[in-house]
């Protein structure tokens, strides 16, 4: 990972970058909210918004009209009428509600089509936006296609608003998925018209004042029930010559008896002399279809394609989260093993990396307007129990950090001024005046333990070794974000750096504790500052150039972690573009060979799955 501590920006005083930043986060902002609609758009159309699928006692009718009661099963109250119809003899109208599925419609599409019928289907809004295709195959061929509601809710428990956002819901969908609109509707649980009751009827009369004409049914095949195919095809058959609306389903769940019922219901009642019409065509009035053109046209299209668009995301999410999930598990996995191998390593009696380091240190502090907090990271090491020179490079600071360090009049501890050229700069600066051959590293608004430089340098004894990351940990956590932060860094960072300590590809010294062999850094040309992680690009040279990176835990530091969130986000952002970054630039570590060969690849597609595919992903 990149640096752990907020890198110091090179920003001018009058804080036009502060302004700009907040514009960095917009775009995010922006692709999240609308990832956030999608998701909410598929659950929507997925019947996981809005859907209500209870269905209502019995309830009396003594406000029901007769002729409506003991009527047909096409009824009509538009314009204040109050009809209904009964189909004529040995006419068929087969209806079949909950569509369409991608399964079974085709299915039941093929059969209609093998036997010359026509059919009505009743679909929902729902199943319309997310098969689209089906509807529109359902008007080729001939078929009418009703409304059923968008979620499929019981209309007798809802408002008139949100009996029309149904109703104009469904329209839209359908006039997308095949350019028409129907007058023709069906309400969820309905059954025969004597069925209907007090709550149902004032429904059917504000349907009727959109202009719908409600069909329900007098013939029940039941094959929701999945009694049989025998049995279906006897509730389907109407009594004598008599005509008929029979129910149906070509969705909801397995549906094949009634694909086989219906592939031998057709012929044998066409034996009989009966006729299989859409509704229009058995009462012989003008079609329930009519063309929707202009902006409802397009409003209609552009529904499908959010839908469709909805859809091939969250299965495009489902596959991330299958990455994610498989990464986190993985890392979790390797992080356990090998990071329980390290600590019985290093911690067993008699441990030794080599022979004790006890010359004296350079210990560099880049520090840009930290006046705040540099007096405290100065004396904390003062107290160091390792002999050390202190090296204090102020960044061009405008709040007299320099000044502060300076009237300290601390012995071993040198102010070095340069104007603001940014961290990597002012380490070179540093190293190019420091005296002693290890070379410590820390961040202005971090604070040592008098330990922690002793530890940080014993590696050091292992002539191979170029670099040791220490044990960063959160010093600011008594607010929600620094407590989030200890965690991350106490449970990922640290066995983070157990891990590719054993596999010997660690990616990062962290820029609040690290420490470098001097010549190893001289070899790899010093800090550079081609990314925005350094501490991440110079741990890579090193790795190439063959040295050992390796992590003392027991070298702990205190830092500043962001206290907000956009000071977070800005942190997070550098560490993932400057990890990217760095992995680009040392691609060709992939087909070198050698310790760089070795490094680029093991370290470079671990870095590259935990660091940047894994963050990624993670939202």
């Amino acid at each position: 990972m990149a640096s752990r501590t907020r890198r110091r920006d090179t920003a001018p005083p009058d804080g036009s970058r502060r302004r700009r930043l907040p514009m960095r986060l917009l775009l995010p902002t922006l692709v999240l909210a609308a990832l956030m609609a999608m998701l909410m758009l598929r659950g929507y159309v997925h019947s996981e918004i809005l859907a209500d699928h209870r269905v209502r006692p019995a309830a009396a009718s003594d406000k029901v009209p007769e002729e409506i009661l003991k009527g047909g099963p096409v009824i009509d109250t538009r314009s204040g009428r109050t009809e209904s119809l009964d189909m004529p003899d040995r006419r068929l109208v087969l209806t079949f509600d909950d569509g369409p599925d991608p399964e079974w419609t085709p299915k039941v599409l093929d059969v209609l089509k093998k036997y010359d019928a026509h059919a009505v289907f009743f679909v929902t809004g729902t199943m319309t936006s997310r098969h689209p295709d089906l509807v529109r195959r359902m008007v080729e061929e001939g078929h009418e296609v009703g409304l059923h509601t968008f979620n499929h809710p019981d209309l007798s428990y809802q408002t008139k608003k949100r009996i029309d956002w149904e109703l104009s819901q469904n329209q839209l969908a359908i006039s997308g998925a095949a350019g028409i609109r129907t007058s023709l509707f069906r309400p969820p649980y309905s059954s025969f018209s004597a069925a209907m009751d007090n709550k149902s009827w004032p429904v059917t009369e504000y349907i009727g004042s959109r202009g719908y004409i409600t069909v329900v049914n007098n013939t029940d095949s039941e094959d929701w029930r999945k009694p049989g195919v025998e049995e279906i095809i006897r509730k389907a058959t109407p009594k004598g010559n008599q005509g008929a609306i029979v129910l149906m389903h070509d969705s909801g769940g397995d549906r094949h008896q009634t694909v086989e019922a219906l592939d031998r219901f057709l012929p044998q009642m066409q034996e009989r002399g009966y006729e299989f019409d859409n509704l229009t065509e058995a009462l012989g009035a003008p079609s329930a279809h009519s063309q929707v053109t202009g902006i409802d046209l397009w409003k209609g299209k552009a529904w499908i394609f959010l839908v469709q668009a909805s859809d091939n995301i969250t299965a495009v999410l489902v596959v991330g989260l299958a990455i994610i999930g498989f990464l986190v598990i993985s890392r979790f996995v390797l992080m356990l093993v090998l990071s329980g191998a390290h600590a019985r390593r290093v911690r067993r009696r008699g441990f030794r990396w080599g022979p004790p380091v006890t010359e004296p240190v350079s210990v560099l502090v880049p520090a840009y307007n930290e006046a705040k907090c540099i007096e405290n990271t100065v004396r904390s090491l003062m107290a160091s129990e390792h002999p050390i020179e202190i090296l204090v490079i102020d960044d061009g600071s405008t709040d007299g950090t320099a000044r502060i360090v300076e009237a300290m009049g601390l012995p071993n501890v040198r102010v070095i001024r340069q104007l603001n050229a940014g961290k990597p700069a002012a380490l070179n600066r540093g190293l190019a005046n420091a005296r002693y051959d290890i070379v410590v590293m820390m961040d202005g608004d971090t604070v040592f333990e008098p330990a922690t430089v002793r530890e940080l340098v014993q590696p050091f004894g292992g002539p191979r070794v170029g670099a040791v990351a220490g044990n960063a940990k959160v010093g600011n956590r008594d607010s929600l974000i620094g407590a989030w932060q200890h965690i991350e860094y106490v449970m990922g960072f640290n066995l983070d750096r157990r891990m590719y300590d054993m596999l010997r590809c660690m990616p990062t010294i962290p820029g609040a504790v690290g420490a470098f062999r001097r010549s190893a850094l001289e070899r790899v040309g010093g800090m550079s500052d081609d990314t925005l992680a350094e501490d991440t690009d110079i741990t890579m040279a090193m790795h190439r150039d063959g040295w050992r990176v390796v992590y003392a835990e027991k070298a702990r530091a205190w830092t500043e972690a962001p206290e907000t969130v956009q000071q977070l986000w800005s942190q997070r952002y550098r560490w993932s573009y400057g990890t990217m970054q760095a992995i680009w630039k040392h691609r060709r570590a992939l087909v070198e060979s050698g310790p760089s060969g070795r490094f680029g690849r093991v370290g470079l597609p671990l870095v590259s799955l935990f660091m940047v595919v894994a963050p990624l992903l993670a939202p």
